[in-house]
């Protein structure tokens, strides 16, 4: 079932809509659902799709061929020469109506043939340009598709008239993948897997969370048993290094030089590789709300929800699972999810507070908005809060409290969570917002509407804004 992609496909017809040739690249780390976009488009239109595979260039050649002939004749009488006669056959082919060409997983092509991007930048410019042909190259090595794509360097810098990097779902259309969870298990869920739709797939919400875990991640032969390796495996040279950065910023060395000196690496290498899980959109940087990115307290954070549960639950403790059993290592990691939760919280509730700007129904529109920590210079402690948006001046400030616990949140939280907003004393304008995942008591209840302070429950998250 398809789920989504609303924006996504309205863009896809827009472009196809256009008499003029049209080159888009689209783009996004493995599994994200580009294929399944692709195919869902293709549904309504006449479109010749070639998914590459990672196999020598004169078979990719051969297929590709195959697949333009029996489109265009339908049959196939044999490869072309090369890639620059395939195109020109294509070319050929097109009179005033529209065709589509869909060339998945390019960077295949590419690995084994260097040239293509020079060749299809000469197809462009001679062969294309005034054909009504909408080309779309898709492909899951980020890194590849930002810089042999697009790059400057590039052959085929400023063909594209279009770009579209496919990114995971956010929590509220994750939830859509499980209308039969309660708000709470689609938000658990979201925190276990992510926005990656295949990820989604993989939990039945006719079963309990529990049972997902068991069945879907730490049973042999499980579609997400071993995904994280097969990903790192087929992205990166030496995944064992990278497996050790994971796991040690998900044991809580988040600094470079703490994450050097844990995995036993110089901080220029570790730096090095880190790097390369950012453009893969795995490991993000972080700095505090405000702040320059080239801050000396930012920190690293593991982007992806489900490489973030699985090095914090799973990878140093396979064996001990081994040993306990699939059903009860399920069942002691679902109890631990409530403090697992914490940082996922914080980020359900910033793309709350994103949807809420949009639809312009904040105080005012961020310029910087994420987590704040430091010193603070009145009691020369270290301080910190969930959320801190400024708008771009820093003269009005939104301060956050988000609170994924079993109980609600109370009046000793609150008094300490105001006294901690005051750690900003230049701002002329403060607004405040609380986030608990069990409501709140009676007396912070009353206490809030005193002091203006917006209350927002789990189900809250959930309603139409």
């Amino acid at each position: 079932m398809f789920i989504g992609r609303d924006k996504e496909l309205d863009l896809l017809e827009s472009i196809y809509a256009s008499p003029k040739f049209s080159f888009l690249v689209l783009y996004g780390r493995s599994r994200v659902g580009k294929t399944s976009l692709l195919k869902e488009f293709a549904k309504n239109h006449q479109v010749i799709f070639y998914s590459a595979q990672a196999k020598n260039d004169s078979l990719n050649l051969s297929d590709f061929s195959k697949t333009l002939q029996t489109h265009f004749t339908g049959s196939s009488f044999g490869s072309f020469a090369d890639w620059d006669a395939a195109f020109r056959y294509l070319s050929s082919q097109i009179s005033d109506k529209k065709v589509v060409l869909i060339i998945d997983e390019f960077p295949f092509i590419a690995e084994e043939n260097p040239t293509i991007t020079s060749i299809l930048q000469h197809a462009i410019d001679h062969y294309f340009k005034d054909k009504n042909l909408f080309l779309i190259l898709c492909g899951s090595s980020v890194s590849f598709m930002e810089s042999e794509v697009m790059g400057a360097k590039s052959p085929l810098y400023g063909r594209s008239t279009n770009t579209l990097e496919l990114l995971g779902f956010d929590y509220l259309q994750s939830a859509a993948f499980f209308p039969n969870y309660t708000n709470e298990e689609k938000l658990v869920c979201y925190g276990i897997l992510g926005g990656i739709p295949s990820y989604l797939e993989a939990f039945s919400d006719t079963a309990t969370i529990a049972q997902n875990i068991e069945r879907n991640i730490l049973s042999m032969g499980a579609f997400l048993a071993n995904e994280t390796q097969n990903l790192l495996k087929m992205e990166l040279r030496e995944p064992a290094i990278y497996n050790s950065i994971f796991e040690a910023i998900a044991t809580g060395s988040s600094r470079l030089n703490d994450i050097a000196q844990k995995i036993h690496e110089e901080q220029t290498k570790c730096s090095k590789y880190i790097k390369t899980l950012k453009n893969m959109k795995l490991v993000d940087k972080v700095t505090p709300a405000g702040q320059k990115e080239s801050s000396k307290k930012s920190i690293y954070q593991i982007k992806d929800n489900f490489f973030l549960f699985w090095y914090h639950f799973i990878f140093a403790n396979r064996s001990y699972y081994e040993l306990l059993g699939e059903k009860q290592s399920a069942l002691e990691i679902y109890e631990q999810l409530p403090s697992y939760m914490g940082e996922v919280f914080e980020d359900i509730c910033t793309q709350y507070l994103i949807r809420l700007a949009k639809l312009g129904k904040l105080p005012f529109v961020p310029y910087t908005m994420g987590r704040w920590w430091g010193t603070d210079k009145r009691t020369r402690k270290e301080s910190d809060i969930d959320i801190l948006a400024f708008d771009k001046q820093h003269r009005s400030a939104i301060f956050c409290e988000c609170k994924f616990r079993n109980k609600e949140f109370g009046m000793d939280e609150y008094n300490h969570f105001m006294v901690a907003t005051e750690v900003h004393p230049t701002v002329d304008r403060c607004f405040y917002y609380i986030f608990s995942k069990s409501g709140f008591t009676k007396a912070v209840i009353i206490q809030a509407a005193l002091d203006g302070v917006i209350l927002v429950g789990l189900d809250d998250l959930f309603l139409d804004i």
